[in-house]
């Protein structure tokens, strides 16, 4: 593999360049951002994926807001009361869309009205939208919402439901505006920050301020997006002056890029989830050899076999350049619903893991291809070729398929994976969102499962989370869900390996506040004070 180390010449050869680079923005204040990964789509319902949510939230704002600790805010909706099934939220009076047409409770009940009607979502935004009954207009800046049972989550899931115009997106199809439409930009109308321009696939997204925001003016009249998958052709970029601020530059020069006087390093801890799930759907498995036809993970004790084959801190500390935190669940303690009991991660134990395949009638192990993502989460494919030798170690015999982000999730979508890593990140900041994408059965009419690829199903662990769901209790839900969080992991349900810890590389005189949720979001980079 080629190196990603940069020189230390290099890096003080071009430091001036940065300046003058930065110094030609003049008054325009133009930012480029590098992306690490170009989003899929710029329809806001269409995926829930971090690299299309964190644009479509700069687009478009939700009725409530979080904060960069993922803390509910008022942002569309100015105040909102609960009594039992029925929320009641005061749209914010005067917010208009980029096109100047006035912001009323119709666009809420449409934009809500839209989610499940979105074809083909690999990822569905329906997953917010658990035990909405009934969404009407009261006035033009009063909503109702009510839910078919208490549901103390809504808030927090209104936050990933940013609001559509409904007067732009009048369409002759069902969802009004079709994904297609909205990526060339025909209703792409919002009351964010920032307003569409163009987007020219694999190589720019632009957006420009948008005059009639309802809040403070942004700090840059015009954003540039550049998708830029190799970390050290990010940094590239960056030295030479083509780009502002970059994405998780290099975990290997992390320590050279923080010395230099030029260049402004910024790291945030997130809840971002890096774990392996296994296909446990039935016998018939994709690219597994020497089972005799069997799927071996359906065995509770291969799956264990191959958590404890792999060293999650040798893996932090040698390929993560300690930018990570190896993880024992799928939400780091003490967010809401992570288990206190799961903090420490099991030591690596290769003998009993090669006992475990052999009492599960694997004794010489058996073939597998791990499918991942190449430039979608920090070293992913790098994690993933340690992986496979981990495995490879017990008697698993592992390849690695790593495809651009794209191709993977189109892979994984088609479940033309018996493995495969990947990642998640809580938009709540709580273990149910986690547990309903990843591992709770997969049912499209409730909306959960969403983005359960490995069909795992267990009626124990879907029953604590909805029983948490409808607990007006924060600490006892925080509870129910620690208990379902240690099911899960006791089955070995998914594998988990780390959370990621979020790096921006910029050029002196910018600053960002990093977020929780590992979000790149243009109101949150200024030019530093």
């Amino acid at each position: 593999m080629r190196s990603q180390s940069l020189g230390r010449a290099a890096l003080l050869g071009a430091a001036a360049a940065v300046a003058m680079a930065w110094s030609g923005h003049g008054m325009a204040r133009d930012l480029v951002v590098a992306l690490k990964t170009e989003p899929t789509s710029m329809d806001p319902q269409y995926h829930a994926l971090t690299p299309n949510i964190q644009l479509s939230q700069t687009l478009f704002d939700p009725l409530v807001c979080s904060d960069a600790e993922l803390v509910s805010k008022p942002c569309l909706a100015e105040s909102w009361t609960n009594s039992g099934n029925t929320w009641t939220f005061k749209l914010r009076a005067g917010a208009k869309f980029s096109d100047g047409s006035p912001l009323t409770a119709q666009d809420v009940v449409f934009t809500l009205d839209r989610v499940p009607k979105v074809p083909n979502s690999p990822s569905s935004f329906k997953i917010y939208e658990q035990n909405i009954a009934k969404v009407e207009a009261v006035d033009p800046l009063t909503v109702r919402i009510t839910t078919s049972k208490p549901y103390p989550l809504l808030l927090t899931n209104m936050a990933s439901l940013p609001i559509m115009s409904a007067k732009a997106m009048a369409g002759s199809v069902p969802e009004g505006r079709t994904t297609t439409e909205l990526n060339a930009g025909t209703g792409l109308v919002g009351t964010g920050p920032y307003r569409f321009v163009s987007w020219k696939r694999g190589s720019e997204i632009v957006f420009e301020r948008n005059p009639h925001y309802w809040g403070p003016a942004p700090a840059w009249d015009k954003v540039i997006y550049r998708p830029i998958g190799n970390p050290a052709a990010r940094v590239a970029a960056l030295l030479a002056g083509d780009v502002d601020l970059v994405e998780d530059p290099p975990t290997d020069d992390l320590a050279r890029l923080q010395k230099e006087p030029k260049l402004n390093v910024v790291t945030k801890a997130s809840n971002r989830i890096i774990y392996v799930a296994l296909d446990q759907n039935g016998e018939q498995t994709p690219t597994i050899q020497g089972t005799g036809g069997k799927n071996p993970f359906l065995d509770k004790r291969v799956r264990e076999a191959m958590s404890l084959a792999i060293d999650r801190q040798a893996l932090v500390d040698r390929i993560m350049g300690g930018v990570a935190t190896p993880a024992a669940q799928l939400l780091p303690y003490p967010m809401a619903g992570a288990s206190k009991n799961l903090i420490k991660v099991a030591k690596p134990d290769v003998e009993k893991a090669k006992a475990l395949l052999k009492a599960a009638g694997y004794p010489d192990g058996f073939s597998l291809v791990l499918g991942a993502p190449n430039g979608r989460y920090i070293n992913d494919s790098k994690v993933a070729q340690t992986l496979a030798a981990m495995w490879t170690r017990i008697g698993v015999k592992t390849t690695v398929d790593a495809t651009a982000p794209a191709v993977f999730f189109k892979n994984r979508d088609s479940y033309a994976y018996s493995a495969y890593l990947a990642g998640w990140g809580t938009a709540t900041g709580e273990m149910s969102n986690t547990l309903n994408s990843l591992l709770v059965t997969p049912n499209k009419e409730k909306g959960v499962g969403t983005t359960n690829r490995s069909r795992y199903s267990n009626k124990a662990l879907d029953q604590l989370v909805e029983d948490s769901a409808t607990s007006l209790d924060a600490g006892r839900r925080a509870e129910i869900l620690a208990q379902a969080s240690e099911l899960a992991m006791a089955d070995y349900a998914a594998l988990p390996i780390h959370f990621e810890h979020s790096v921006w590389a910029m050029k002196k005189g910018i600053g960002i506040v990093g977020r929780a949720d590992q979000m790149t979001m243009a109101q949150y980079i200024t030019l530093a004070k």
